[in-house]
């Protein structure tokens, strides 16, 4: 029985299987027998460029550069001297790293040159290896792509690494580092062993129903859980009892459920991960002359917007991507929220209320100095009361209060307004008041995009919700089902959308859109 079990439980583990096995030192990547090598530092002028290699001939191309007839020590620097294979010229004086594989970034035998940075050098060097027979030159994405070809890199890592390079601010780094350091795909790969449980008893049903042993052995081990409880169950019972209470033990069934329960949760939260990613959308409204093109240049640390008394001065939306408190954000200056005197006013007006609707926060700004003018009362009435009177289930969008011109407030501050909402104090001209304003925005963006060093790992991508989102449906259909095939069928999908978010069963064409946003030398 026990042995049938097993047989099941691994042939579910394997799953589907990747692009390719993980191979041997001197391997090529899929595909391809060809080496290939390219600039891996950035581009121009600097101290030390990098020039690496990947594949069955990077070995040769050592010895034929270096002109050394042994290979220098694995992953020890070594000085040698370069000389062009062709004419023997020197070229440069480098540090040159041999990695045999498989221990190297891609799995293949690689090699790394540190030579001096300078334009000159770097493109003779590309040169002599292009002369060496079995070079080429490597495509966008391609050494990570033989990282990953190889099982040195999942997809949720290959993905963390692309985001790593991206990064711009410190929250987009953390969450980078996280993903490359495969909390993601760890997290995905106990999902899936918790499906995989489920479907071998499953399967062994199926497969060996007709074996009394097994269905004593089954029933011994599921017939303790009944929906939570337990209940004795017989052979002559069970075509009357729900199918999974008979064939999964508590174990397993607890931890399905708990599974449903984790994918809601990571699905709720799936926004907040592509807003760390992308960036949050933050806009600054309120009415006219209230401050709001200040404050953009004050965040923005530069003169986005056109800066003066007479009011209606930005009519239209204007965008900068900013760094916020670590937090990668699209700030945007709108048109000051009143009746507009003019067409073009109007239009400015309409576009505002429209990118307000699109903010995941938004900025409230007021004159502290005026708060008693209609427009401010109108602006507080159906700008911030409306927000502030959704509850958080309704709406992800989050609003901050800001009294700017406190300049020219008396040391009391604003007259009492016992209708006024929790407020921030703020002098765009002085700057009093804006390490308040950092603090409350680090706090309401660590809201919005989630916390990169704390708590599970973030889904970035669409592509991460998309699976979980098929997993979660496939197990709707799991526990209503009735008929045995059906719901190894469900856990299969379900499984099935685990595995291919990390990178199994993956086809070339989600592939090439992964790969193509790294650059050439990685």
């Amino acid at each position: 029985m026990w042995r049938g079990l097993w047989t099941l439980a691994a042939q579910a583990a394997r799953g589907p299987r990747r692009l390719c096995t993980r191979r041997s030192s001197g391997a090529a990547a899929p595909g391809s027998g060809a080496t290939i090598f390219a600039l891996s530092s950035g581009q121009g002028r600097c101290g030390i460029a990098v020039i690496r290699t990947s594949g069955p001939s990077s070995g040769h191309a050592l010895r034929i550069l270096t002109a050394a007839r042994d290979l220098p020590p694995a992953r020890h620097a070594s000085l040698r001297l370069l000389s062009d294979p062709c004419s023997g010229e020197p070229l440069d004086r480098a540090l040159v790293l041999w990695f045999p594989g498989p221990r190297s970034f891609t799995g293949e035998d690689c090699v790394e040159f540190h030579v001096h940075g300078g334009p000159a050098v770097v493109s003779g060097v590309l040169q002599a290896l292009g002369s060496v027979p079995g070079l080429r030159p490597a495509e966008a994405g391609e050494f990570t792509r033989r990282a990953f070809a190889n099982g040195k890199l999942n997809l949720t890592e290959v993905e963390g690494l692309a985001d790593l390079i991206h990064a711009e601010t410190e929250a987009q780094r953390r969450q980078a580092l996280r993903q490359l350091d495969g909390e993601l795909g760890h997290l995905c790969r106990g999902w899936a062993e918790t499906l995989t449980k489920a479907l071998a008893h499953v399967e062994a049903y199926i497969d060996f129903g007709e074996d009394d042993n097994l269905e004593e052995g089954v029933l011994e081990q599921g017939g303790s859980t009944w929906w939570g409880r337990k209940t004795p169950i017989s052979p002559q019972r069970l075509p009357s009892l729900s199918l999974f209470a008979c064939l999964l033990s508590p174990t397993a069934d607890i931890e399905v459920r708990a599974l449903e329960v984790a994918l809601g949760a990571h699905l709720r939260d799936a926004r907040r991960g592509q807003r760390l990613r992308s960036g949050a959308h933050v806009v600054v409204t309120g009415p006219p002359n209230a401050g709001k093109s200040s404050l953009v240049n004050l965040l923005s640390r530069k003169p986005v917007s056109i800066v003066s008394p007479e009011p209606g001065t930005t009519r239209d939306v204007l965008e900068t991507p900013v760094d916020l408190a670590g937090f990668p954000v699209l700030l945007s200056d709108t048109a000051g929220l009143r009746e507009g005197v003019g067409p073009v006013e109007q239009e400015g007006v309409r576009r505002a209320r429209e990118r307000l609707e699109q903010a995941d926060l938004i900025l409230a700004m007021l004159d502290a100095s005026d708060l008693a003018s209609p427009s401010s009362c109108n602006f507080l009435a159906t700008v911030v009361a409306s927000v502030g009177a959704r509850s958080p289930s309704d709406s992800s969008q989050r609003l901050l209060l800001v009294l700017n011109k406190s300049d020219l407030l008396s040391p009391e501050g604003p007259g009492p307004r016992p209708d006024l909402p929790p407020h921030l104090l703020l002098s765009c001209l002085t700057g009093e008041g804006l390490d308040g304003l950092l603090e409350a925005l680090r706090k309401e963006l660590a809201a919005v995009c989630g916390d990169p060093s704390t708590g599970s790992p973030l889904l970035t991508r669409a592509r991460h919700q998309h699976h979980l989102q098929g997993c979660l449906d496939a197990l709707s259909h799991y526990k209503p089902s009735k008929d045995l095939a059906l719901a190894a069928e469900a856990l299969r999908v379900a499984r099935g959308h685990l595995t291919r978010l990390t990178g199994g069963g993956g086809t070339e064409e989600i592939l090439d859109i992964i790969f193509r946003d790294f650059c050439v030398g990685k």
